[in-house]
């Protein structure tokens, strides 16, 4: 993402001094490097599965998943070649490409290839106009670019092709700045030494060592400082008054470094979302309900621009400039719908793992994932309102749109505490719980060890029937006020203010959840006040209810 400085707002930014892009880096230039992600064009194996679709009534009712499982196993290829319609998308693309990239890019064009045939069948002849035309190019054939499952057949392993079966075979005509990365060999397959199918956990990991490699070439080159094909691109300079930016083919007074990176539809998406989230928000198991993905057309384009130490801005995603023509466009637009089979990678409901939910606790000095911070200050922000999100307070409102949380709860009025120690002091004593079903946090409430009470807490809607997020949340609340010492009850205030500002009936589905957690109505407001609470500032000052769950 693009770095964020408070202290330099676009005004601030038209008083430093701007480099044109001639070796002069100033503090408020922002150089990047334009990069394309192009998926591969058609390949007999795309072929395959979509004949596949139709022959056996893939995504209905009467769905021969027998007969589909033989034909793809008959006809599906380890390391396929293009399609028919795959060698003129990859023709369109070179159109495209050709003409933009001479007028507009530096020397050398950077292309990151796959080793997978495909790949570089879909990029040999844009590379070869290039040479023919005495525009250079840098090829590096990057092994740890291919696509996920790597070459198999029947999930048995084979090597792929050798880097010298790539310059012979198939990049022929294209220049000799050729180079390759990540082969176990000089003279051996890009995949040999593996025994079967790649699984998803290691592509995962792949993934994310060719978006660290990816950031590293990209830092290198942004690292030298007298680069004049790279600057900062967003600030005009005398002689390109006259440049359209959606004009892709004139030429550029000043022509950028561009770099191409030629891959698979399943692993870009691997790429692109550590590209949006960085490390360790965006990793993929089987059975985990939050998972999401990047589709490209077959010679679809994703466009971002890269700052440096992994800052990019997405410029555009799976553009098809070049297949625009309305007399070809049905024909060659294809392998992005989810007919394509890209619905396969979300896991059905059945399928997914509810009863792997779990609940963890942290105080203010503790570490806890950033994406968990996100998803529970979020929660509370949504069904208790901004002010909830960051305290405890007496004055929670709900806006009507909102959908109606399952538990609302409100207790502690700390701000109007004269004693600023106090408030600190009994702030310390509060730890937060969440429960998470996979990546995504469905639950979420906040404990006093002084008073016993239970504050903001919130249960995903969607969840609200599935009595086990609701407890694994008390059950880890229990455990934890065991562990405190205290032995007597958990109370909860539902706030009448909150539901009755709730057009959604916030109130009956809170009591609802209450008594389906055990918890029972206190008719006495007073017996709803624990014997520590010693002052007056625990004792509910709205009208609404007090329950008690006895420990």
């Amino acid at each position: 993402m693009t770095e964020t400085n408070d202290s330099n707002t676009p005004e601030e930014q038209g008083e430093e001094e701007v480099s044109h892009g001639h070796g002069d880096v100033t503090e408020g230039e922002r150089r990047s490097i334009h990069v394309r992600f192009v998926r591969h064009a058609e390949s007999r194996n795309n072929q395959v599965y979509r004949d596949a679709r139709f022959l056996f009534r893939g995504g209905t009712p009467s769905f021969d998943k027998d007969g589909w499982i033989n034909y793809v196993n008959t006809h599906r290829s380890h390391d396929p070649t293009l399609s028919e319609v795959g060698r003129r998308q990859r023709d369109k693309l070179a159109d495209f490409l050709v003409p933009h990239l001479i007028n507009q890019a530096s020397e050398p064009v950077r292309v990151i290839v796959s080793p997978m045939r495909r790949t570089l069948e879909t990029i040999q002849p844009t590379l070869q106009r290039l040479h023919e035309a005495g525009h250079a190019a840098e090829v590096i054939v990057n092994a740890y670019y291919h696509e996920s499952e790597g070459c198999h057949d029947k999930d048995r392993a084979l090597d792929g092709m050798t880097p010298d079966e790539i310059r012979k075979d198939v990049m022929k005509d294209v220049g000799d700045n050729m180079s390759f990365e990540g082969f176990p060999s000089p003279t051996r397959g890009w995949y040999v030494g593996r025994h079967r199918a790649e699984t998803r956990q290691e592509s995962e990991e792949r993934a994310s060592k060719f978006y660290l490699w990816l950031c590293e070439y990209l830092d290198q080159q942004l690292a030298c400082p007298d680069a004049s094909d790279i600057f900062d691109a967003g600030v005009q300079i005398q002689g390109e008054e006259e440049e359209h930016e959606h004009d892709k083919f004139s030429q550029r007074f000043r022509r950028r470094r561009m770099t191409v990176c030629v891959g698979h539809g399943d692993f870009m998406s691997l790429v692109l979302k550590r590209i949006i989230a960085g490390f360790g928000h965006c990793i993929e198991f089987e059975g985990t309900a939050h998972r999401s993905a990047f589709i490209h057309y077959n010679t679809g384009i994703t466009e971002v621009e890269y700052f440096g130490q992994g800052r990019f801005l997405i410029m555009g995603h799976n553009q098809t400039p070049h297949l625009l023509d309305p007399t070809s466009y049905r024909d060659l637009r294809t392998g992005g719908s989810l007919k394509d089979g890209w619905t396969y990678l979300m896991p059905t409901d059945e399928l997914l793992q509810d009863n792997q939910v779990v609940a963890m606790h942290f105080d203010d000095d503790e570490q806890v994932d950033d994406f968990v911070k996100e998803q529970t200050q979020a929660m509370k922000a949504l069904y208790l309102g901004s002010s909830s999100a960051s305290r405890t307070t007496n004055n929670t409102t709900q806006t009507s749109h909102s959908p109606s949380p399952t538990a609302v709860s409100n207790l502690c009025v700390e701000e109007d505490d004269d004693d600023g120690e106090l408030v600190d002091a009994r702030r310390k004593k509060k730890v937060s719980f969440f429960v998470k079903r996979g990546q995504q946090v469905v639950g979420c409430a906040t404990y006093d060890e002084v008073t016993g009470h239970l504050s903001q807490v919130v249960v995903r809607p969607s969840v609200a029937q599935n009595t086990q997020v609701g407890d694994a949340l008390l059950g880890a609340v229990r455990k934890h006020a065991r562990k405190v010492g205290r032995s007597d009850s958990l109370y909860y205030y539902c706030d009448d203010d909150v539901a009755n500002n709730n057009n959604n009936n916030s109130n009956g589905s809170t009591k609802s959840f209450l008594e389906q957690m055990g918890f029972q109505e206190v008719v006495d407001e007073a017996d709803g006040v624990s014997p520590d609470d010693d002052d007056d500032e625990a004792r509910p000052q709205k009208r609404g209810s007090i329950h008690r769950l006895d420990l």
